[in-house]
């Protein structure tokens, strides 16, 4: 994902539903890998963990903990100089 455009994600949500994210950039932090992402249409950034599962299919998981998103929030604005992350 790392220099390319138009990478997508495609990412099922609780009820079943695939919402389509744009990846905006993606990095590595404490042994994970995160990708940050957007709707393509949306202006809001979400913060995406990516897990695998039993069968190696790579999973991204919507990351909820206020610490972990400060932490690696950090990293994508020091990443990021162009881009206002709130």
């Amino acid at each position: 994902m790392d220099g390319k455009d138009n990478q997508t994600i495609i990412f099922r949500a609780e009820d079943g539903t695939d919402v389509e994210f744009s990846v905006i950039s993606e990095t590595r932090f404490n042994g994970k890998n995160y990708v940050l992402v957007t709707e393509p249409e949306g202006e809001e950034a979400f913060l995406l963990r990516e897990s695998a599962d039993e069968d190696s299919d790579v999973l991204y998981e919507m990351v909820e903990d206020d610490t972990e998103i400060d932490a690696v929030g950090e990293i994508f604005r020091a990443i990021l100089t162009d881009i206002d992350l709130v």
